[in-house]
């Protein structure tokens, strides 16, 4: 009875902390500067407290908050890649690193997480051909105005136990074939690549193994609201972001180059912090 006290007042607490958070960004969205996104991660990072989930950052952020006079002078936003098992990953990403998501469209239709996702200024997208152009251009517009990107390149969630090989079309706004880009737009603004290692490695204070994973991780065809009515009832948890060095796109010669160069380094660091092998901070 007291798990279920618990999970339904974190619930919700995490409502009565939206509502005037939902308020506040949606006077934010509307200007030209950068409180939009700092005020996004001031909001996700409130959801993970609010959730009983601490966090550990290990490695430097590569991105910051820029507008897009910063890009026209030469500044170059930065595409997070990231692993990706569970929904908590929002909250644990979205509290740390300064960028702007983009989805599949299907989170477009889900109540609630639909406003939140449009007041985070998510990029929805659909993996569909005759959408790729259309697709280009909106993320191509977001990064020459200064946002950070972040992609999970996977396509869909896992069980944590492995990070599923990255697909290379996620790859085309770091590099666009001319194919791809509609003429009438222009070509995106150099960026650079930062791969991001997540990982949930405790709860309430003991090592996560792999039978326990799935507190975490939402995947498959699993419902979205019982696995968070579960989640809340634990009193604590802890995940940790590993931050890697940031990578040039412009190195690889492919598209299908890059996205194996960047799995290998979030794979590494999943595994790494999984057997507790990371040392720096």
């Amino acid at each position: 009875m007291l798990r279920q006290i618990r999970s339904a007042r974190r619930i919700l607490t995490v409502a009565l902390w939206a509502l005037p958070c939902i308020a506040i960004q949606s006077i934010f969205i509307r200007s030209s500067g950068t409180l939009k996104i700092r005020f996004a991660r001031l909001f996700w990072a409130g959801v993970c407290r609010i959730l009983g989930l601490k966090l550990t950052v290990r490695g430097t952020l590569a991105g910051t908050y820029r507008d897009r006079k910063a890009v026209e002078r030469g500044a170059r936003p930065v595409i997070f890649v990231a692993n990706h098992s569970s929904w908590l990953d929002i909250a644990v990403l979205g509290g740390v690193l300064p960028t702007v998501f983009v989805a599949k469209s299907e989170i477009a239709d889900w109540p609630l997480i639909k406003t939140l996702a449009r007041l985070g200024r998510t990029i929805f997208v659909t993996r569909q051909r005759n959408n790729t152009g259309r697709e280009l251009r909106e993320m191509t517009d977001r990064l020459a105005d200064g946002d950070n990107l972040l992609l999970f390149p996977e396509g869909t969630s896992t069980d944590g136990t492995r990070v599923l090989p990255f697909l290379s079309s996620f790859f085309a706004i770091a590099k666009p074939g001319k194919a791809e880009r509609p003429a009438d737009t222009v070509a995106p603004p150099p960026v650079i690549i930062q791969p991001v290692s997540l990982v949930y490695d405790a709860l309430e204070g003991l090592p996560i193994g792999r039978t326990r994973r799935s507190i975490f991780a939402w995947y498959g065809d699993m419902d979205l609201a019982p696995h968070v009515w579960q989640f809340g009832q634990w009193r604590s948890a802890h995940a940790t972001v590993l931050l890697h060095p940031p990578i040039d796109p412009d190195e690889f010669r492919t598209r299908k180059e890059l996205a194996n160069a960047v799995h290998r380094i979030v794979n590494e660091g999943t595994a790494a912090l999984r057997q507790d092998r990371v040392t720096d901070t």
